[in-house]
């Protein structure tokens, strides 16, 4: 047995708990959150203890259409704005910027113009020198960086190596270990956290998790990782998120024993909005469909149309994807 961090029963200081429901879930209902949603779980994660809530997206106007999305997807300074004020509270805003589809140079502004705190860099394995540029950029302009490899279920140990080698020598201040495809066992998420621990001591990083539901094992990885040294813990209210959706903010905090967070808060909200969505027909959440993609370490894009076609022939698509995976 590797070694563990902290126990059951204590509180460890390095935690910080990071709400992705508007980034993770608006790519659910493309953003389209009313401001009285945006505006109620942000005043319930300052309650509940969260350390982080992550608005939505940087994307660049240029590459997506705004007729087509909600505010989230573009996280302007204003909008956060009239959501947050300064934002006069211990709980920092974040969001995320993906590689190539993000004008970061224009759209993340000097810290000292932002009410941002955190800029979340996404990269694949092939695009980590662009992430790199991001991530220095974001720094010269004053912010806290953190950094997401994605699909790593599709990469090579090697390259893998290679590439966090590469992170960990940029100034970034989080590298997140990412289960995109919800494919990974709580015994492999134990070997990749230690591996990318080993790094983040070489190089005095912080490692985070961010994990997808696909096997139902979200919240079981995400503690998995916490107890090997992860401290930055992704989660969502109900799980909200893309797919089979993230772990659970509820699940999340009942966990954890540090008497800061408070999961009666986020109770409170699901019973007020999250239900609201889901009987608007808001979809998301495990089905078979999503366990299918799990289990073979694919995009859970094929599931998405699965389910939007209203189709439940689950064996016929068990041997769609086998098809495809050949």
């Amino acid at each position: 047995m590797g070694e563990r961090y902290g126990s059951l029963v204590s509180v460890r200081p390095d935690v910080r708990v990071v709400d992705c429901t508007l980034r993770d879930g608006g790519l659910v209902n493309n953003f389209r959150f009313s401001d009285e949603f945006v505006r109620d779980l942000y005043l319930t994660n300052i309650k509940a203890g969260v350390d982080y809530m992550e608005f939505g997206y940087k994307a660049s106007k240029e590459i997506f259409n705004p007729e087509n999305f909600g505010k989230w997807k573009f996280c302007d300074e204003q909008d956060i704005r009239n959501i947050v004020g300064d934002n006069k509270t211990d709980m920092k805003i974040a969001v995320m910027a993906d590689v190539g589809r993000t004008d970061f140079h224009k759209d993340i502004l000097p810290k000292e113009e932002s009410v941002i705190d955190m800029i979340r860099v996404a990269t694949y394995i092939n695009t980590i020198p662009a992430a790199i540029e991001m991530i220095e950029d974001a720094k010269e302009k004053g912010y806290e960086v953190t950094v997401n490899i994605m699909a790593i279920s599709k990469v090579h140990e090697a390259d893998l190596d290679a590439g966090l080698e590469l992170l960990a020598q940029s100034n970034v201040d989080v590298i997140y270990l990412v289960d995109s495809f919800g494919a990974f066992y709580p015994e492999q998420i134990e070997r990749l956290t230690k591996k990318y621990m080993d790094v983040a001591q070489k190089y005095n990083k912080i490692i985070g998790i961010h994990a997808h539901n696909n096997q139902q094992l979200a919240f079981a990885n995400t503690i998995e990782a916490l107890s090997r040294g992860a401290s930055y813990l992704d989660a969502t209210v109900s799980g909200m998120g893309r797919g089979a959706g993230n772990c659970y903010m509820e699940l999340l905090l009942s966990f954890l024993k540090n008497p800061k967070y408070n999961k009666i808060a986020v109770m409170s909200f699901v019973e007020k909005q999250i239900d609201k969505l889901r009987a608007e027909g808001v979809i998301w959440g495990y089905d078979i469909a999503y366990l299918l993609t799990g289990i073979l370490n694919s995009h859970p894009s094929a599931a998405i149309q699965f389910i939007k076609e209203h189709r439940n022939d689950y064996a016929m698509f068990y041997q769609e994807l086998l098809d495809d995976a050949l």
